[in-house]
């Protein structure tokens, strides 16, 4: 049987995870709790990554060097960049850039030195597993979130894009940065602190990655919201609705 990696930005995201698996069993390596055990008839692995690059790099090669995942499937949170990309949609990535890599004048700005490229990709089949897992989710859960929900995030018609996602060591919450990354990266939907790390530890082993992000903010001057409160009523749901999802069709 061949085992997948389920990987959590968040605590609370995680906790929705393992509620949905009836034997896990914690094991501790690195200073890091993965739980083993079972989802939906599929051998899984559930960890958090991390916040920010290293610490995402040092949870996917774990993965793989000491469970032998043969596939990662992360879930987080993101803010949105790309035109439309709104609060409540989610982002399935197709590939990957990290936009605070600079080894410019000697490479390219954004190009990771070794590797003659600025992008690494998703995994093609299991990211569209994942994206129609995702919009099977958003056609029905935002009706059941609740009406006051709904208003207070501005919650309308969620949609699922697909495309490249950004990752760097900063948050990313102001107009003033937001804007600077989408003049540079027009094309880049979100940005978040670790899908790029774990793209680049897949590339190198070969590993399918899948990686799905809930836009929470636009990640601008506005992105002050009640995060506790949209990660518990939304984005702890989006997670565990579409991680079962995607194994039930599996």
């Amino acid at each position: 049987m061949t085992t997948t990696a389920i990987v959590s930005a968040l605590h609370e995201e995680l906790a929705a995870v393992l509620e949905l698996m009836p034997d896990e069993r914690q094991q501790v390596v690195g200073g890091r709790s993965f739980w083993r055990g079972h989802l939906h008839g599929h051998d899984v692995v559930a960890v958090l990554s991390g916040i920010g690059k290293v610490a995402a790099a040092t949870t996917a090669t774990s993965l793989i060097e000491r469970f032998g995942v043969q596939s990662i499937v992360f879930t987080g949170v993101a803010g949105g960049l790309g035109d439309g990309v709104n609060v409540g949609d989610v982002v399935v990535a197709q590939r990957f850039l990290q936009h605070d890599m600079d080894a410019s004048p000697i490479f390219p700005r954004h190009e990771v030195p070794g590797y003659g490229r600025a992008t690494f990709e998703a995994d093609a089949v299991q990211t569209a597993r994942l994206a129609s897992a995702s919009a099977l989710v958003l056609s029905a859960l935002p009706s059941q979130l609740g009406a006051d929900v709904l208003t207070t995030f501005g919650l309308q018609a969620p949609r699922c894009h697909q495309g490249l996602l950004i990752s760097g060591d900063r948050f990313v919450a102001t107009t003033a940065e937001s804007q600077a990354l989408r003049d540079v990266l027009p094309d880049a939907l979100a940005v978040e602190m670790e899908g790029a790390a774990f793209a680049q530890v897949c590339h190198d082993y070969g590993v399918p990655l899948a990686v799905v992000r809930t836009i929470s903010d636009r990640a601008d001057d506005a992105a002050h919201v009640d995060f506790p409160r949209f990660l518990r009523e939304v984005a702890r749901r989006y997670s565990s609705a579409i991680i079962e999802t995607l194994l039930r069709k599996k």
